[in-house]
Parts: C-alpha cells; sequence; structure tokens
C-alpha cells in the first residue's frame, strides 16, 4: 500500500466500520466517470414514461411477475414508520419525503446494479442539462478510483474554477462540504459537488497522502470542450485528438477538430480515449461514422432478446493511419469505439485493457419529476463480441509511466503510438 492509499485507508477507517455493511467498491459507472459539468454519462438513452406521483405502479420483481408491494410489505412498511415516529432518537426532523426517496432508492439499489440508480429531480435535472454541455459547476469531471473505492478528480477544464482553485487530476474527494463521500454514488458525490452560481462549495481531498482543504467558487460553465487537438512537434503530419467524453456537443467539435487538422497537413491521427468514461450512445455511433467502412457499428439485445443494431454506410470512412489510446478508465461508448475499431483493423490500440463495461442503462421519467435509470441491454461489437466484465484488449499493451511523465514529461504510450504511426505512414 502506498502513501496515498495508506492516508486515505486511516481516514476513511471511522467510517468504513459505521457503514461497513453498505459500502461497496466504486465502480465507474456510466459509464462511469462523470463531470461536475456532466453527470449523465452513460451508454444509453433518454425515454420517458410517465407514472403516477407517487410512483405506485404495479412493482414487480426483476426477473419474475411477483407483486413486490403485497400487503404484508405494505404493512411492514407501516410498522417502521410508526417506530421511526415514536422511538426514533434524532438531532434533526427528518421528513417524509426523505424517507420515502430512501424506500425508492433502496429498491433500485437491492438490484445489485451499479449502473441502475433513483434520481431525485435536482439530480435529473442535471442529467438533463449535462447531457446538452451546459450547467453551472466548477469546471471538473468526477469519477471514482475503482483500487481506492473513493471519488477522484479525473480531468480540470482550462480557465475553471476547479483550476484556479488548484484543484489537479487525480485528487481524492474525502469530503464535500464536511460530508464524507464514501458509500456515495457517483451521481451523490457530483449533485453535492454542483451546485448555483456564486456559492461556495469546500472540498476535502488528498493529495500524495497529504489532505488539502479548498473552497472554490462555482461559476456557470457554458459548451463543454469535451474535444482536445493539435498538431504534433514531434512530426507535423501527426494529429492528435482526444475525446473526453461523448456528449451531444462532441460530434460537432470531433468534426471541427477533424477538419482543422486536416487543414495543417496531417497525415495520420493519434486518437486519445484514456480516461474517456463513455457516455451518449448516439453521439459515439455518429463519430465511428466518420471513421469506419460500411457495415455494423455496435448492436445491443435486452432480456427478451430483442436486438438493436447501429450501422455505417462507409461514405465517410477515414483513409489514413490510426492509432487509439486506451486505459483502464476507458470505458462504455469509448469501448464501442475502440471495439469496433479493432474488428474492421482500422487502427491499432495502445494501452491497457479497458474498464470493460459492455451494458446499456436507460432513464424511465416519473410524473414528479423523478426519475429511475436502469439497465436494460447488453451491447456488442461488430463481431459480437461483449466486453462486460472483461475489457478490450489493445494491440499492443503497454503500461503507462507515471514516474517518466511526472520527472520529465514523457508520455510514453503517447510515445509509442508516435513509433507506430511513423511506421504505417512510411
Amino acid at each position: 500500500m502506498d502513501r496515498q492509499e495508506e492516508a486515505v485507508e486511516n481516514a476513511l477507517q471511522p467510517e468504513r466500520k459505521r457503514k461497513s455493511g453498505e459500502f461497496r467498491n466504486g465502480v465507474l459507472t456510466g459509464a462511469l466517470i462523470a463531470s461536475i459539468l456532466l453527470i449523465g454519462i452513460y451508454a444509453g438513452r433518454m425515454v420517458y414514461r410517465f407514472y403516477g406521483a407517487s410512483g405506485a405502479h404495479k412493482a414487480v420483481s426483476a426477473n419474475a411477475d411477483e407483486n413486490v408491494l403485497d400487503s404484508e410489505v405494505l404493512e411492514k412498511i407501516q410498522f417502521i414508520q410508526s417506530l421511526i415516529q415514536q422511538e426514533y432518537y434524532y438531532e434533526e426532523d427528518v421528513s417524509a419525503e426523505a424517507l420515502r426517496e430512501g424506500i425508492y432508492r433502496g429498491m433500485v439499489k437491492a438490484l445489485g446494479d451499479p449502473y441502475s440508480e433513483y434520481y431525485s429531480k435536482d439530480e435529473l435535472e442535471e442529467v438533463m442539462n449535462s447531457n446538452q454541455g451546459v450547467s453551472y459547476g466548477i469546471g471538473a469531471m468526477i469519477s471514482i478510483n475503482e483500487k481506492m473505492g473513493i471519488a477522484m478528480i479525473s480531468g480540470v477544464l482550462d480557465e475553471s474554477p476547479a483550476l484556479k482553485a488548484g484543484l489537479e487530476e487525480g485528487d481524492l474527494i474525502y469530503e464535500v462540504d464536511g460530508e464524507s463521500t464514501q458509500g456515495m454514488s457517483l451521481t451523490q458525490v457530483v449533485s453535492r459537488v454542483k451546485g448555483k452560481e456564486g456559492t461556495i462549495v469546500h472540498l476535502t481531498i488528498y493529495r500524495n497522502g497529504e489532505a488539502i482543504e479548498l473552497d472554490i467558487e462555482r461559476g456557470k460553465l457554458l459548451e463543454t470542450a469535451t474535444v482536445e487537438y493539435g498538431i504534433l512537434e514531434a512530426n507535423e503530419e501527426i494529429g492528435y485528438l482526444r475525446i473526453k467524453e461523448f456528449d451531444v456537443v462532441t460530434v460537432d467539435q470531433y468534426t471541427e477538430a477533424m477538419a482543422e487538422l486536416k487543414e495543417y497537413g496531417m497525415k495520420g491521427l493519434i486518437l486519445d480515449l484514456r480516461d474517456n468514461p463513455g457516455g451518449n450512445l448516439n453521439a459515439v455511433v455518429e463519430i465511428a461514422r466518420k471513421i469506419l467502412p460500411s457495415g455494423l457499428i455496435v448492436y445491443t439485445e435486452d432480456k427478451h432478446g430483442t436486438r438493436k443494431e447501429y450501422t455505417c454506410d462507409g461514405k465517410r470512412e477515414m483513409n489514413m493511419p490510426l492509432v487509439v489510446l486506451v486505459n483502464e478508465y476507458s470505458a462504455s461508448a469509448s469501448e464501442i469505439l475502440a471495439g469496433a475499431i479493432q474488428d474492421y483493423n482500422k487502427g491499432t490500440l495502445v494501452g491497457t485493457v479497458t474498464y470493460g463495461k459492455g451494458i446499456v442503462q436507460q432513464i424511465q421519467k416519473m410524473r414528479d419529476g423523478t426519475a429511475v435509470k436502469l439497465t436494460i441491454s447488453a451491447y456488442y461489437t461488430p463481431l459480437g463480441r461483449n466486453i462486460h466484465k472483461v475489457g478490450i484488449k489493445p494491440d499492443v499493451i503497454l503500461e503507462y509511466d507515471r514516474e517518466a511523465s511526472e520527472e520529465n514529461g514523457i508520455d510514453n504510450q503517447l510515445e509509442k503510438a508516435i513509433e507506430i504511426l511513423e511506421g504505417k505512414m512510411e
């Protein structure tokens, strides 16, 4: 255990004793990484099915037609409510609405699926806004560090409040406004960090084993820059394009970036999908149509065996050497793109085995403004691979040399990509 892990382990120990029965190691959601701007990171689609305001439609178990809310269950809930009202000793009042929300969240949590989640009104609003690339926050992306089971900063936007406050990629988020993040879902962490423009959020973070306290003023952040690009100094015929996540705005940003890179005289491309949590399924499909030949991009199958195919006509196929960078945090939609590129042999994948999220979520909205996100299908690459809990193995396996990066500013995976691409271009 390194110094960072030991410090966080010690800090979390009292919390773990209190919540040992509840806590589950964190995993990426949505995809599993989310940003303070973009928390709706999932390979899925919005579907609105309106139920009654109380959500009292017929409830059935996930795999059977057994009625969950039978008379015995309702009687038990009422008994627990009576106990709370008569016996529970607390310092602050607990509202009936908070208890109801606990029931809804608990029912979805009982599925044991880290990707299925209940959304309050505020949480759903953030999901909807972030999907359009406009939101309020501090300008950082949040993921869950799977190894430590705690939220972390996975990226900081240029000229953002987060950057000005000194937040750095890799910072571990221990507390938000004095509340421990342990046991929270990614959505819950993000919803606490976000807030109204001009308000302050207090973060307790761990960096290199040391606790740091930061006060950050939230701001309005318009269209999110999900694409970074440029021509490499080492070889001006090689373009570099990084997709941070796949959102509605990403397709246009990718198209504009590619047009500029071609104007610069790009002859080969490095597509960087490292740390990309995934995102909107339609967005990644549209980008894939600008790269792949005619044929399947991806297909999904639900529990009833219903298959849906996403295809490409090949009219905009990329005709230049391509190398794709991936790592263990490349998830969901980024795996769809990487997997299709690999299946068609359109490029060389370099890095480490990807995260392995091969399932799709769908949001179902209820009349009262809340919603449930549920896993509804699995997806498969063009050759029929389901990579869930397996990931995609790169053509060239290469661990990231963090020491070389910190000491010399050398990205060994990028250097390998350049070497491969130069060989292809020759």
